[in-house]
C-alpha cells in the first residue's frame, strides 16, 4: 500500500541524520593518521580544497535529484528522465550497493559493540601491551559466533528505528545519537588538553610539515582527494533519500555546507583524542582497524580510569557507525516501499533477514574462510565487498550522478541549478555547467582510475 511521504520535522534533524549518513568510521581510523602522515595542516588545506571543489557539489548533486524526485534511488531516475532514456537501469546496482555495503558494516560496528560491551564491563585488563592488544583483536576475528552476534545486534537495533518511520524513528532517535556523538566527543578532545603528550600529539597532528610532502606530493594530493570524495558516500543513493525528505525553505548549498562542516568538524576533532593519548603511553598510532582495537585499547588500558575512558570512545565510535547503518537501512526500506508497495515494517522484516544472510560470507571471510583471496595475498572477502563499494559503486556512482543533472536527456541543468537555488540562502551559478560536465567528471574519473591501480598494486607516484 502506498504511505504518505513523510518530510523532516526540522532542519537540525535533516543535517544531523544526512551527516550521519556521512560521518563513519573512515572519519576516525583514516582521516587523522593521514592527515599526520601528510603535513599536518598543510594536508588539511589541500582537503578542505577538494572537499569544496568535489564533495559539496556531489552532495548538491544527490540533494537536488532526491528533492526534485521525491523518492528514493528507486524512482529518482523516473521521475526526473525523459521519456524513452535508460537512466533507471542505474538504479539496480546502486540499489545492489547499499546491499553489499550492509553486508560487512554492520559486521565493523559489531566490532565498536563488542569493544564497548568489553570496556564497559570492565574486562580489559590494566597496562595491556600492545601486543596483547592485537592478540585480543585477532581472537575475536577468529571467532565466528561472537562476530554475527554482535551485528545481528547492532543491525536488529538499527532497523528496529528504521520500522518507525522517518520522523516517530529516524529523526527522534538519531538526532539525539548524533548530538551524543558530538558532545562526547567534544568531552573527550578536552580532556586530551590535561595529557603530558598533547603537545607532541597535536605537532605530530597539525603541525605544517613541507618536509612530508617532498617524496610523495602524489600520495597526498592522492589521499586528500580521495578523502574528501569517500568521506561523503555520495554515489549510492544514500544522501538522495535524505534530500527526498526535506523542505524547500533553504537552498541545497546552504544544507551541503553544513553537512560537509559537521563531518569534518567530527574527523578533525577524533585526531584530537587520538594523537594525544597515543604519544603519552608511548603507542605508535596505526591507521585503519588497528588505531581503534589496538592502539587505543592498549592507551586506555594504561590511563588512569580507562575503563571509563575507553567506554566512551567506543560508545561514541558505536554511535558513529550506526548512524551510517540506520541511513543506509532507509535508504534500502524506502526503494522496497517504492518498488514493491508494501508496508514499512514488512519491508524491514524481509530485509533484516537478508542482511543477515548477506553477512554470512564476510563474517566466515575472517575465519573459516580466511584463506579465499579474491583479490590477491592478503585480501579477504570484505576486501572484495569493500572494492566493489568503495572502488566501484561510489565513484561510478558520483560520476552517473553528475552526467543525469547535465544530459538533455536526464535531468537537465537548468532543472538542477532551479532546485538547487530553491529557498533562502546561497546560490549555484548556472555559469558551472562546464565545470560539473567536464572537470568535475573528469575528477571522478581520476578517482575511479587510481582506486583500481591500488588495488591491483600498480604504484603511479
Amino acid at each position: 500500500m502506498n504511505e504518505k511521504r513523510e518530510q523532516f520535522k526540522t532542519r537540525l534533524g535533516f543535517i544531523l541524520i544526512a551527516a550521519g549518513c556521512a560521518v563513519g568510521i573512515g572519519n576516525v581510523w583514516r582521516f587523522p593518521y593521514i592527515t599526520g602522515q601528510y603535513g599536518g595542516a598543510i594536508f588539511v588545506l589541500i582537503y578542505l580544497i577538494f572537499l569544496l571543489a568535489m564533495g559539496i557539489p556531489l552532495l548538491t548533486v544527490e540533494l537536488a535529484i532526491g528533492r526534485a524526485s521525491r523518492s528514493s534511488i528507486a524512482k529518482c531516475y523516473e521521475k526526473l528522465e525523459e521519456p524513452g532514456t535508460k537512466w533507471h537501469v542505474n538504479k539496480w546496482w546502486q540499489l545492489a550497493g547499499n546491499y553489499i555495503l550492509m553486508s560487512f558494516y554492520g559486521i565493523i560496528t559489531g566490532w565498536m559493540l563488542y569493544y564497548f560491551l568489553k570496556f564497559a564491563f570492565g574486562t580489559v585488563e590494566s597496562n595491556l601491551p600492545k601486543d596483547v592488544a592485537l592478540e585480543g583483536f585477532v581472537s575475536l576475528l577468529a571467532d565466528p559466533v561472537t562476530l554475527y552476534m554482535c551485528m545481528a545486534a547492532v543491525v536488529a537495533f538499527s532497523f528496529m528505528i528504521v520500522a518507525l518511520g522517518l520522523v516517530k524513528g529516524v529523526e527522534r532517535y538519531t538526532k539525539p545519537l548524533m548530538m551524543m556523538l558530538i558532545i562526547l566527543l567534544v568531552f573527550m578532545a578536552v580532556r586530551t588538553c590535561t595529557m603530558s603528550g598533547f603537545a607532541d600529539g597535536i605537532s605530530f597532528y597539525l603541525k605544517p610539515d613541507l618536509s612530508k610532502l617532498e617524496n610523495n606530493f602524489g600520495e597526498a594530493i592522492w589521499a586528500a582527494m580521495g578523502q574528501a570524495f569517500f568521506t561523503l558516500s555520495t554515489g549510492m543513493g544514500g544522501i538522495a533519500i535524505f534530500g527526498s525528505y526535506m523542505s524547500n525553505r533553504h537552498c541545497l548549498l546552504n544544507e551541503a555546507l553544513f553537512i560537509a562542516g559537521l563531518d569534518t568538524a567530527i574527523a578533525l576533532l577524533s585526531g584530537f583524542v587520538i594523537f594525544p593519548a597515543c604519544f603519552t603511553y608511548g603507542i605508535n598510532p596505526d591507521a585503519g582497524p588497528n588505531l581503534l582495537f589496538v592502539s587505543m585499547t592498549t592507551v586506555f588500558s594504561n590511563m588512569y580510569l580507562g575503563s571509563m575512558w575507553g567506554t566512551l570512545f567506543f560508545l561514541f565510535m558505536l554511535i558513529a557507525a550506526v548512524s551510517t547503518l540506520i541511513a543506509v537501512f532507509e535508504n534500502i526500506i524506502a526503494a522496497n516501499l517504492e518498488m514493491f508497495n508494501v508496508r514499512r515494517r514488512k519491508a524491514v522484516l524481509v530485509n533484516f533477514l537478508v542482511i543477515l544472510l548477506l553477512a554470512i560470507l564476510p563474517v566466515l571471510g575472517f575465519n573459516v574462510l580466511s584463506n579465499v583471496s579474491i583479490l590477491g595475498n592478503g585480501t579477504g572477502i570484505t576486501d572484495f565487498c569493500d572494492f566493489l563499494i568503495s572502488s566501484n559503486v561510489l565513484p561510478i556512482g558520483s560520476l552517473v550522478f553528475v552526467l543525469f543533472i547535465t544530459s538533455k536527456r536526464g535531468m537537465k541543468w537548468e532543472k538542477y541549478i532551479k532546485e538547487c537555488n530553491t529557498g533562502i540562502g546561497y546560490k549555484i551559478s548556472e555559469k558551472l555547467f562546464v565545470y560539473y560536465r567536464y572537470v568535475l567528471t573528469t575528477a571522478i574519473a581520476v578517482i575511479l582510475f587510481i582506486g583500481y591501480l591500488k588495488v591491483f598494486n600498480i604504484n603511479l607516484f
